[in-house]
């Protein structure tokens, strides 16, 4: 947990607290958020909820956890990649879909 109380300490610098302010803020302990801050401990959940929301922020950002990107639809892949395509291959890329999209339509 030690991303969470390097995002921790990042976050309570950015609103400007020292961490006795910030402590008093999330109703804790100075003794109890130290811990956290310095990483000696970790808080449960609703303690990571309760900090979150006191200091303006959310789980995902003080354990470091990124959304997962949405994936790609086909067509922007496609275009992706023949942009990136000599016009031969290209070529061949359009007859290999095009066999594809008629193998497809035939059922089999």
């Amino acid at each position: 947990m030690m991303l969470f109380s390097k995002n921790l300490k990042k976050r309570i610098e950015k609103l400007g607290l020292s961490d006795a302010e910030a402590a008093r803020l999330c109703g804790l302990a100075e003794r109890r958020f130290g811990n956290y801050v310095t990483g000696k401990r970790e808080p449960d959940l609703q303690t990571l909820v309760a900090i979150t929301k006191s200091l303006g922020t959310t789980p995902d950002e003080l354990l470091g956890v990124k959304a997962p990107q949405a994936a790609k639809p086909a067509r922007e892949k496609l275009d992706t990649i023949a942009s990136t395509m000599k016009d031969g291959d290209l070529d061949l890329l359009v007859r290999l879909a095009r066999t594809v999209r008629g193998w497809k339509s035939k059922g089999k």
